[in-house]
């Protein structure tokens, strides 16, 4: 993706040798300069940090309507039953 060098800052950073190693070893392993690879993990740490913090709002009405739901029991129809006693392919 192209880049405008006017909307690029410089951030520095202190780390340890043993950490600037292994970043190395890991953004080689994936072909990517080390810049890259920080940018790229910091980046998705972000995201994640973010996306966590998100708050879902709900009528009341909504949310009671949900607290309904998970206290109902699970309804177990044929299917269900012959899912739960299938065994998974990796343990036959």
């Amino acid at each position: 993706m192209p880049t405008d060098r006017g909307n690029l800052k410089a951030v520095n950073l202190r780390i340890r040798e043993d950490m600037c190693s292994l970043i190395d070893k890991a953004a080689s392993i994936q072909g990517r300069s080390r810049a890259d690879f920080i940018i790229e993990a910091a980046r998705r740490a972000a995201e994640e940090a973010i996306l966590n913090q998100r708050v879902i709002m709900v009528s009341r009405e909504r949310y009671d309507h949900l607290l309904a739901a998970l206290d109902r029991p699970p309804v177990a129809d044929e299917k269900l039953v012959k899912l739960l006693r299938t065994k998974a392919p990796w343990d036959q």
